[in-house]
């Protein structure tokens, strides 16, 4: 196994007898070099990291025009997409990086959740470098991932922060105590956000993927044409559910056919996603102020929503709130997010074994 060191920053103490200062050199050593790997849905997506900040390449093979025709991700189609994608999108990552894999430190891969087959495609990938040229394996949660997306273009950003992770499969409220560390506050009782906005837009005819139709459609549309409703949960404040506004959503759009009425698609879609977007803000600046943390940052598909994204930055700077958010080719599912993730975990002494597995319902926290 390779030999690492991180950077140790300079030191200053008094000494005993006088103010003189005793100076610790700053060691820094060779940077570390992470190939990542990502496959955990419809997406084949690869990324060299290095020193967990600096993107070398990311490259994302997507299949987002294939499952178009279906309505939504086909998990066997997608698993045989994978394996057809994942060399070539491997080798373009290196290329693009000017690296080989003998350059290389560690490698990265996502491990869950997701589609197991998906996921199995990147896993059995990872290990295959991984044997071949004695590489430590690091397995990396796909959510950990999004939330370390805020890392690479936020080099002021650390630990300790409130994080909203916003996707098609999750909703999260969490606080990061520290890289890799967190407490979970909140999280969806139901539909995840990203879930709802894929429901609705099939349901007024958008198709597939619902959230960027809907958030563009909505540009079009009176946000308050309609009042849908918002879920409160009593005993539990920070957590969501976005079944309830869903199926109102689908109750109109039946009553309008059934009556002959109008269904003007553009009002629907702005009225809908003011009604989420204002939960998930209410939610985050309510934990923000409850915790006393001044540090808010939003990670996952849907943290890319143009009207999510604006919303919680003036709410952020109405309350003196510091307001973090990945570019949106950073949102989306890609390999570069793991490897910042991976980065952090490799330092801690994180390291998998050839029984590395595919856990497709692997809890945040969980190892």
């Amino acid at each position: 196994m390779r030999a690492f060191n991180r950077k140790i920053s300079s030191v200053h103490w008094n000494g005993v007898h006088g103010k003189g200062e005793k100076n610790v050199e700053t060691e820094t050593q060779k940077d570390i070099k992470i190939l990542a790997i990502e496959s955990s849905c419809d997406e084949t997506a690869a990324s060299v990291v290095k020193n967990g900040r600096t993107i070398l390449s990311n490259v994302i093979s997507s299949q987002i025009d294939l499952h178009k025709l279906y309505g939504g991700v086909v998990p066997e189609i997608a698993s045989r997409k994978h394996i057809e994608k994942i060399n070539q999108v491997i080798e373009e990552a290196l290329k693009e990086a000017g690296v080989t894999l003998d350059d290389l430190d560690a490698i990265g891969v996502t491990y869950g959740p997701g589609l197991v087959g998906a996921l199995l495609v990147g896993v059995a990938e990872a290990k295959a470098i991984s044997f071949a040229k004695d590489l430590p394996l690091v397995g990396v949660h796909h959510i950990e991932g999004h939330i370390s997306a805020n890392y690479i273009e936020n080099l002021d950003l650390e630990p300790p922060f409130l994080c909203l992770v916003v996707s098609g499969g999750h909703t999260h409220l969490v606080i990061v105590k520290d890289y890799g560390e967190f407490e979970i506050l909140g999280r969806t009782r139901d539909d995840a956000a990203g879930e709802a906005f894929d429901k609705v837009a099939r349901a007024i005819g958008l198709g597939y993927p619902g959230g960027p139709k809907i958030d563009k459609l909505s540009k079009e549309g009176n946000p308050y044409a309609f009042d849908f409703p918002k879920a409160k949960i009593e005993d539990a404040p920070y957590d969501f559910s976005f079944s309830g506004v869903k199926s109102a959503v689908l109750n109109h759009l039946n009553k309008c056919k059934m009556q002959g009425e109008e269904i003007v698609a553009a009002d629907i879609a702005a009225s809908f996603q003011r009604c989420v977007v204002e939960v998930l803000v209410e939610h985050a600046i309510m934990a923000a102020k409850d915790y006393h943390i001044k540090k808010l940052a939003i990670a996952g598909g849907v943290a890319s929503n143009s009207g999510l994204r604006s919303a919680m930055e003036e709410a952020c700077k109405k309350n003196q709130i510091k307001f973090y958010h990945p570019s949106p080719i950073f949102c989306t599912d890609n390999a570069a997010m793991i490897g910042v993730a991976a980065y952090y975990e490799f330092l801690k002494g994180t390291r998998h074994g050839m029984d590395l597995n595919a856990v497709p319902n692997l809890k945040l926290g969980e190892r």
